[in-house]
């Protein structure tokens, strides 16, 4: 990368990260509590009258998910909010006329995106070895799972504030379209449970493959193929970088 483009490339993601971290309480914290009530009553309440599922405790089968769904949430609204915000002070505009090519703006603000869904997962993280005894299955497996999530949802979040209109149209798409994918994504049950049309619906989901490949990273067992769902993330990350690709250098939805 020429070097002033990685100048720029520094600049945006330290401004995005600064954005997240200047505010800890309201962005590090409250996905801290909401997984810990998770773990309290979804785990320890709940989980108890269960039992086992997978082969393990219902805590141990929960808690790959909950680290999952908040960093879904994380990176999606981290670039979702601070895209539109530079969108509608006009601080956008001096971003698309500067000598920096697209590909390096859009990677400053999915790079703010993944660096608080992996703060935020790490916090998770810590919260859950407080109620269950996490182990490692594959290391490198869960790194990549968690990274490539954090992309394909931080330019989701970067292509929904590009059509976003108003603060309001932030929160249709997480409302009524990430909530449900999420918590039909396997974070609370597994997929075996499903009767067989079920099953084939839960695979149009793209969320499944994310959370069944992060799950096997730590308690090595999935319901779906891993190599599958890894090459169905990596096409999902492919496909939406092409298309925020191109509604950004077309200026789609940034100029009036």
């Amino acid at each position: 990368m020429n070097k002033l483009y990685w100048i720029a490339f520094k600049s945006i993601l330290i401004k995005e990260t600064n954005r997240f971290t200047r505010i800890w309480v309201q962005t590090l914290v409250p996905p801290a509590i909401t997984m810990t009530l998770y773990f309290l009553i979804f785990g320890n309440l709940i989980g108890n009258r269960i039992g086992e599922m997978g082969g393990v405790s219902y805590m141990e089968f929960i808690a790959p998910g909950l680290i999952m769904m908040s960093v879904i949430t994380n990176s999606y609204s981290n670039v979702a909010s601070s895209f539109f915000s530079a969108k509608m002070h006009g601080s956008i505009e001096e971003l698309m006329v500067a000598p920096v090519p697209h590909y390096v703006m859009i990677a400053g603000f999915v790079g703010g995106g993944i660096a608080r869904g992996l703060s935020v997962g790490l916090i998770v993280t810590l919260v859950a070895m407080f109620f269950v005894n996490l182990s490692l299955h594959h290391v490198g497996l869960v790194i990549m799972t968690v990274f490539l999530t954090s992309v394909l949802f931080a330019l989701g979040g970067l292509i929904n504030a590009v059509f976003a209109k108003s603060f309001d149209d932030i929160s249709i798409i997480p409302t009524f379209i990430l909530t449900p994918l999420t918590y039909l994504g396997g974070v609370f049950y597994s997929l075996s449970l499903l009767p067989d049309f079920w099953q084939g619906v839960s695979a149009l989901n793209p969320v499944v493959y994310m959370i069944n490949v992060f799950r096997y990273g730590f308690l090595g067992f999935a319901d779906i193929s891993v190599p599958l769902s890894i090459a169905i993330m990596v096409g999902f990350c492919a496909s939406l970088w092409f298309v925020a690709y191109y509604l950004i250098s077309r200026g789609i939805g940034l100029r009036s």
